[in-house]
């Protein structure tokens, strides 16, 4: 299907495709060094799939379910994903620069080293997920719900923080020069001494030795 567009996420077009697959069985398949570009994927289970070095690039993902998935080294640029489980999955130094979320589902999603700037959560509920030593440099977190998530050694320079709730966060290591105290939710977030410093600066307080 030459052409086809997705629906629009957060007023963002989705990239358009010009195949698609649809109702596939891809439960633990091997993605291992798979290419797919302009790819709709729709109501596709890839429960338990995985591999190392997979691209897809400019795909949309409808209704795909990433549940127990685990990528490694994986690179999903400029993608799309609306209604999507990642129950249990696995990112692994992957790359999602300039991807976007809707309405996806994230319980125990791991995501651990990686690029992910750019990339589209607003409004997403993180509560159960856990990045570590991510880069999500200008990564759009408004109004996402991160209460008791854990994003430590994360990159967040430059991203939209504005809503977010991080109450309960672990938070330590992590960039947190963009989060505004009086529009964030911060109550009981797990900080480093250095992290005060910026939050309490923030504050406009005066801080010295």
């Amino acid at each position: 299907m030459l052409g086809r567009m997705a629906e629009p996420v957060h007023g963002r077009p989705a990239a358009p495709t010009e195949t698609t697959i649809s109702s596939a069985n891809w439960d633990s398949r091997d993605l291992t060094s798979e290419n797919h570009a302009n790819v709709l994927f729709v109501d596709v289970d890839m429960t338990e799939a995985g591999g190392v070095g997979a691209a897809f690039t400019d795909c949309t993902f409808r209704g795909v379910r990433f549940n127990a998935s685990s990528h490694t080294d994986a690179a999903f640029l400029n993608c799309t994903f609306v209604r999507c489980g990642f129950f249990d999955a696995e990112f692994s130094g992957c790359k999602l620069v300039g991807s976007q979320f809707d309405s996806c589902t994230y319980d125990l999603l791991k995501v651990d080293g990686g690029d992910w700037s750019f990339t589209g959560l607003q409004g997403a509920d993180l509560s159960r997920a856990a990045f570590k030593d991510v880069r999500m440099r200008e990564a759009d977190l408004a109004g996402a719900r991160c209460a008791g998530a854990s994003f430590r050694g994360v990159d967040l320079s430059g991203s939209s923080l504005r809503g977010a709730d991080f109450s309960g966060c672990d938070l330590r290591g992590s960039d947190i020069s963009g989060i505004d105290p009086f529009t964030a939710e911060l109550a009981r977030a797990v900080i480093d001494p250095f992290q005060a410093v910026v939050l309490a600066r923030a504050l406009g307080l005066d801080v010295r030795d």
